[in-house]
């Protein structure tokens, strides 16, 4: 039988650090950090292999460490904000942590590691060195299981912004490089097991972001960069002859900076020059990366290939010429428009044929080298995710697609991608419909293409799929566009683009497109002139878009504003006929903590639902609409009820039907969450204080229910504050409700309760699974969404009949899918 849980998608990005949080090995696998994770990422089956979670504070470096002989890493180093290194190793196919270091007042921003002989030349020593804002680099070594600290290097108010670490030309002498913010480069070179200052390395003229060596024959190569835009290339090479100074045409002095070191008896004299100094960038520059050696004729070959990414949204490769000598631009790739901040990152992959850069806002960008034109890059398919904490999530209707909303501001559709002939399904971010300039908290899906979200602002936003979303939809998923689009959607717009100096997505209609403006100069004699907007273009994808695309192309049109809230929106729920929506502010008072209704069809208030006393944490519809259900920080529940008209056209209103106060209340801290049964008898709650409680039974109880609605489960205690619940639609094999808990340290629980004739009962919980380390958050869950049928989204129906899908988001900045299976449970 198939595991009862696993996970089918993840979701996630870069963190916003400086250089040194992606790594890309020779097994091919990017490691990169998001949020507290390091998540192993594989681009060839554009899917995550492994999250590894270890760490309590934001990862802000990774490293994969080189093997000697050339052959894929088997260790990786991970620093974070948590003060920590942690050393995972690969143990059958799987990366578990296998050391802690701890030392580091401050968060560790920077970490190098080299393999070394040890003492008795018999074995390799792990040697590490790590940089901290604690302005200190402290030097590590690791013999068999224990590590030790070596050597704590002090750079005073100073600050090191990144360190490498190789060897000496044609010895085992390790070479340590630092970079900072007084715009030097310090050597150092092991002397007697003690790294001693031999160089400083002047040229800059502003902090340096990254440096890193690279081994060419018998000569050892420094990249450096800096916020003066500039990199520069050092070399350093043992010399044979006296230092004689070099002269060229223009009589310019090309000083050598030279330190003699001795190794087993022998001293060797060796030079450093700076080789070359590149300009091209014109903003900072924050990464450089040599391109990875590789084994030819069972010899490691280093290619003399540089890869850097700057500020100015660029990438640049740059490579020797090949007559003269002279580094040159080979190619430049980066992004076009949108609303970024340029390139943190850059990686080669190991066999230089791809190239990774990571984005200001976290988003992964991959280009791949064509077979025809060597120097044309297109860009491929990568991972994505949000930035920041995810809030909510929501599968549609059909169970084809989730979206979700977090506090990057942006509302993100992920769909499965459905390749022809091929068996193959991964997920992936297709449309990201809004991007907004406020915090988001909160979706509903009112319709098969269409829903409402709530951020830090009074107003409620409603937006529609355009014609070009549900045109690569089909193409992308493989769904019929007969099977998703009814006459009626002849006239939906083409896109959506945001006006300048708006927040409004404007629908674009296929005339509006044809009178964009030309490409003749323009005088700025108005605000409109002076901020232009970006225009949509339409483009039909058979794959999912890339980063640039998304950003630029994938906007919904807004078609409604919905005003009537006090504060910022908290939460928000559609009815199951999507005739109704129910809306919540955050609230302090009872006149700002009441619930408005609106109607889907012509957009008005239809009632105000005032009871809480505090905000409204999560509302929720029963399946056949009789009820609305809320719960709120409060710590008290509310029931309201549809009473039923004669009137099939009239609009639903609804009256205070239950509700728990200071006698009747069962949860002593706030509230979260909430989750009905889809019979419609039972309710289920979730609270800070640990406990979830499921009441009922509604569907018998009488006109009045104050008395009828009571605890129908006995008090389950998840052992961890509950910040979300979900209930099935499908039950399980012993026909009893699935139930999934998520828990503040973000593990997820998932249980099975079946109605006992004891009242309430004593044993009618019991618990199937819990998710693992590497399936958990690191954060709190913050939403759970069940696909609301039966099988895995984009796969045939005749064969994941066993299978359901629960969507998870939490405030690690990830969003996962998992896989379970009912019939394990």
């Amino acid at each position: 039988m198939a595991a009862p849980l696993s996970l089918c998608h993840v979701a996630c990005c870069a963190n916003r650090a400086g250089g040194g949080v992606v790594s890309w090995g020779r097994g091919g696998l990017v490691a990169f950090g998001s949020c507290n994770s390091v998540v192993l990422y594989d681009p060839k089956k554009r899917t995550v292999v492994a999250t590894l979670n270890g760490h309590t504070g934001r990862v802000n470096c990774v490293q994969w460490v080189p093997s000697k002989d050339g052959s894929p890493e088997t260790e990786l180093i991970s620093g974070g904000s948590d003060k920590k290194l942690i050393v995972w190793e690969t143990q059958n196919k799987q990366h578990v942590k296998c050391l802690n270091l701890e030392g580091h007042s401050e968060a560790v921003c920077a970490v190098d590691a080299v393999y070394q002989s040890s003492e008795s030349k018999t074995e390799l020593n792990l040697l590490i060195a790590s940089a901290a804002s604690d302005s200190t680099v402290r030097i590590w070594s690791r013999q068999g299981s224990e590590a030790k600290c070596l050597q704590i290097l002090q750079f005073g108010n100073g600050f090191v912004m990144d360190i490498c670490l190789s060897f000496l030309p044609d010895s085992d002498v390790p070479i340590l490089a630092c970079g900072g913010d007084d715009c030097k480069i310090n050597l150092y070179v092991q002397q007697n097991g003690q790294f001693q200052k031999t160089l400083t390395l002047h040229g800059h003229e502003d902090w340096i972001r990254s440096i890193e060596w690279a081994v060419c024959g018998l000569d050892l190569f420094l990249a450096s960069c800096a916020q003066d835009c500039l990199i520069r290339i050092w070399k350093v090479h043992a010399k044979s002859a006296p230092s004689v100074e070099i002269k060229d045409d223009d009589s310019i002095r090309l000083k050598e900076n030279t330190f003699t070191m001795k190794n087993e008896n022998i001293e060797t004299t060796y030079a450093v020059i700076l080789e070359s100094v590149l300009a091209g960038h014109e903003n900072w520059v924050n990464a450089v990366h040599w391109q990875p050696p590789f084994l030819k004729d069972g010899i490691i070959q280093q290619p003399m290939r540089l890869l850097s990414a700057s500020m100015d949204k660029t990438v640049i490769l740059w490579a020797p010429d090949e007559e003269s000598g002279v580094w040159l631009e080979q190619v430049r790739v980066g992004e076009v428009g949108g609303n970024t901040l340029g390139f943190f990152d850059c990686q080669f992959s190991p066999d230089g044929s791809m190239i990774l850069a990571h984005a200001f806002h976290g988003a992964l960008h991959l280009w791949r080298q064509t077979s025809a034109n060597k120097k044309e890059w297109t860009p491929e398919v990568v991972i994505s995710g949000h930035f920041n904490s995810v809030q909510d999530v929501k599968w549609d209707p059909e169970g084809e697609f989730i979206i979700t909303v977090g506090s990057d501001q942006t509302t993100r559709l992920f769909a499965p991608w459905k390749r022809k002939h091929q068996t193959e399904v991964t997920w992936h971010e297709i449309a990201r419909p809004q991007v907004h300039g406020y915090d988001m908290h909160c979706l509903a899906m009112t319709g098969r293409f269409q829903f409402i979200s709530g951020a830090d602002e009074k107003v409620l936003r409603v937006f529609t799929a355009p014609k070009n979303f549900v045109e690569n939809f089909c193409n992308i998923s493989g769904i019929s566009m007969e099977k998703l689009c009814s006459n009626e959607d002849v006239d939906l717009p083409e896109g959506a683009t945001v006006p300048a100096l708006g927040l409004s997505n404007k629908a674009v209609f296929q005339g509006d497109m044809a009178a964009q403006p030309a490409d003749e100069e323009e005088k700025f004699n108005s605000i409109s002139n002076q901020y232009h907007q970006i225009y949509f273009q339409p483009l039909i994808l058979t794959e999912p878009p890339t980063e640039d695309h998304l950003l630029q192309n994938t906007l919904w049109p807004e078609v409604q504003k919905l005003y009537g809230h006090g504060y910022e929106i908290f939460c928000v729920a559609c009815n199951n006929s999507k005739t109704v929506i129910a809306s919540a502010c955050k609230a302090s008072k009872k006149e700002h903590a009441a619930i408005i209704l609106w109607s889907t069809t012509s957009w008005k208030q239809l009632q105000s639902l005032s009871f809480h006393n505090l905000t409204v944490t999560q509302m929720a519809f029963s399946p056949d609409d009789k009820f609305l259900l809320a719960v709120s920080r409060d710590r008290n529940w509310s029931l309201w009820k549809n009473q039923d008209k004669k009137s099939s056209q009239s609009e639903p209103v609804f009256s205070l039907f239950a509700y728990t106060d200071k006698n009747t209340a069962v949860h002593s801290r706030i509230i979260w969450s909430c989750d009905w049964t889809p019979d419609s008898k039972y309710f289920i709650t979730g609270s800070r204080d640990k406990k979830v409680v499921i009441w009922g039974e509604c569907g018998s109880a009488g006109s009045d229910g104050l008395d009828a609605i009571k605890p129908y489960s006995s008090i389950l205690d998840v052992g961890d504050a509950v910040t979300a619940v979900a209930i099935s639609h499908v039950l399980a094999s012993e026909k009893s409700y699935i139930i999934a808990v998520g828990l503040e340290c973000g593990k997820i629980h998932l249980y099975t309760w079946k109605q006992s004739e004891q009242k309430p009962a004593l044993t009618d919980w019991t618990k199937c699974v819990e998710t693992d380390n590497s399936q958990s958050h690191t954060l709190a869950v913050k939403r759970l969404c069940w696909r609301n049928c039966v099988g895995r989204a984009g796969h045939d129906a005749q064969d994941s009949s066993e299978w359901l899908q629960l969507a998870s988001c939490g405030a690690d900045h990830f969003v996962k899918i998992l896989n379970v299976n009912r019939c394990a449970l």
